[in-house]
């Protein structure tokens, strides 16, 4: 059975501010997002145990568990390697080139991308869709609900109100804006790259 970790934030937590708060990074990753590595491993025992007795009464609930913190964990490992200090940049090479392909320019991926952000219930992400192969913008509530089969998650935006509202209040689209300003393009640029590799 796999033991799942917390791992570090790849900066400091003063490293984003004044877009995002040293607070707001402390908690976000220290608390919540234990959480749901702290779910997952849970659920996980449960499992376990539940195959070794037979009784799986449990189980119904332990696997949706699997899927919600699982799905929570993964989406902020992502989160935090998708912004820097030395953010704030646009794609370039395959990837910007992809975006042009699939959405027409830069700008009407931002603009889509911004609203898939503004009606989200937990994630805005941009995903590579191994069916269709093309990227593609999606709305994703929660962390699980809304997700797409057979796509990789490229950019992941956590528009929870955990994420932003000590530091905006309801001004999500202003924590938006603040996101393009510490956004990293190196690690969507890499998992793009994979993706194809894999897939085309």
């Amino acid at each position: 059975m796999s033991d799942y970790e917390l791992p570090p934030l790849p900066y400091d937590e003063d490293a984003l501010t004044p877009h995002i708060s040293d607070q707001v990074l402390t908690w976000h990753h220290d608390t919540h997002h234990q959480a749901y590595v702290d779910g997952w491993n849970a659920a996980e025992e449960t499992l376990a145990e539940n195959r070794e007795s037979g009784d799986f009464g449990s189980s119904p609930g332990a696997l949706r568990s699997v899927t919600h913190n699982g799905c929570g964990h993964i989406l902020h490992d992502l989160f935090w390697k998708n912004m820097s200090p030395d953010g704030g940049d646009e794609p370039e090479g395959a990837l910007a080139d992809r975006i042009e392909e699939d959405f027409g320019s830069y700008e009407a991926w931002k603009g889509e991308f911004e609203a898939a952000a503004g009606a989200a219930g937990g994630w805005a992400l941009l995903v590579y869709d191994s069916f269709s192969n093309q990227l593609r913008n999606v709305v994703v509530d929660k962390h699980d609900q809304g997700a797409l089969w057979g796509s990789h998650a490229i950019l992941a935006l956590d528009v929870w109100e955990h994420s932003y509202y000590h530091d905006y209040g309801p001004d999500r689209g202003g924590f938006v804006d603040a996101f393009f300003e510490v956004v990293d393009w190196e690690e969507p640029s890499t998992r793009y790259e994979q993706a194809v590799d894999l897939f085309e």
